[in-house]
């Protein structure tokens, strides 16, 4: 039998030169196998293993300084990055820009079910989203840099309505993170604030022959976990890696655990500190505008994050429903 459970330098010795990489992380930290990605760039660093890896994200995985996929922004060891969000990944920003890799931005939501599509063995995702923008193929194809030639993105037709294509691929390695694992493998969430496409990712990886691997904080005995509270099951985890340090598994790069972003409990919304008076709460202000009774409301982040503030400030939270814009959401 495998051996379930083992360090973060371990793990990353799975990976393969050539290999696809399925990374998780829903920004400012949450979600992100921090751990094990700096285990990713300190073998490359002393060793110049592996090589080449393509490197599949769909939310925003980083600190927009040196965490999260910043790690993996050195030359030689990515050839390839598609992503749905490059905000957050200044380092490997510059590798595009400067034509070092290649890379491509594609829908969030399109990766998102993409995972799902590639677990179950589709040869492509069907979708009008992306159309008439610069993922459509007569637009550009999501390519960001001279450097990208292969095609991802596909025009098809359907009853005389144009769709896009997006081609699915296999998954070698995926790096996950939840919050406790048993002695078999099963892995619950319950301090972390998203659950994201964990699953999907798991189930993609599995299902193409490759190595799922997730970060946890702690560990429980076996068959002691609730099976409802389980969201990544044993049998789809390959390799359990134990963060030694709370350091190395903090909730976000902001805070080590705050019991409200995981839901454990409701902040009230008059603790809430008024946003200052500045061009950004002007801009949150003005869009609060449009708010009303019964709304259903999408949250993306950064300027956004503001109107959530000004509903909260003016007492009109709880005639609507703010969602967040992270995940299959």
């Amino acid at each position: 039998m495998q051996r379930k459970f083992m360090t973060a330098d371990e793990a990353v010795q799975l990976i393969r030169d050539n290999d696809t990489v399925g990374l998780m992380g829903g920004g400012g930290g949450l979600m992100e196998a921090t751990h094990v990605f700096e285990a990713v760039e300190r073998r490359f660093v002393n060793t110049q293993l592996p090589r080449q890896l393509t490197v599949v994200h769909a939310l925003g995985i980083g600190d927009k300084k040196t965490k999260g996929m910043n790690c993996f922004a050195h030359q030689g060891l990515v050839k390839r990055v598609i992503g749905g969000h490059w905000g957050l990944i200044p380092k490997v920003g510059a590798l595009a820009t400067s034509n070092q890799i290649e890379a491509y931005n594609l829908p969030q939501g399109v990766l998102s079910q993409l995972y799902r599509d590639i677990a179950s063995g589709k040869p492509c995702l069907t979708t009008h989203v992306g159309l008439h923008t610069f993922v459509d193929p007569r637009h550009g194809g999501g390519k960001i840099n001279e450097r990208t030639t292969e095609d991802y993105v596909f025009l098809t037709e359907i009853d005389g309505k144009e769709y896009l294509r997006y081609k699915t691929f296999p998954i070698n390695v995926a790096f996950l993170r939840g919050t406790t694992a048993d002695g078999a493998g099963n892995i619950t969430m319950e301090n972390e604030a998203l659950t994201l496409e964990s699953l999907a990712v798991a189930m993609a990886t599995h299902n193409s022959g490759g190595k799922v691997i997730v970060q946890v904080e702690r560990l429980a005995e076996r068959g002691t976990l609730k099976p409802k509270d389980v969201r990544i099951p044993g049998m789809l985890v390959d390799h359990v890696v134990v963060a030694e340090n709370p350091a190395y598994h903090q909730q976000t790069f902001a805070e080590q655990f705050n019991p409200a972003f995981a839901g454990h409990e409701r902040v009230a919304l008059d603790a809430v500190q008024p946003m200052a008076l500045t061009e950004r709460k002007i801009i949150a202000r003005r869009a609060a505008l449009a708010l009303r009774p019964g709304s259903i409301v999408n949250l993306g982040i950064g300027m956004p994050e503001g109107v959530a503030n000004v509903a909260a400030e003016e007492g009109i939270s709880d005639f609507m429903t703010m969602t967040a814009e992270p995940g299959i959401v």
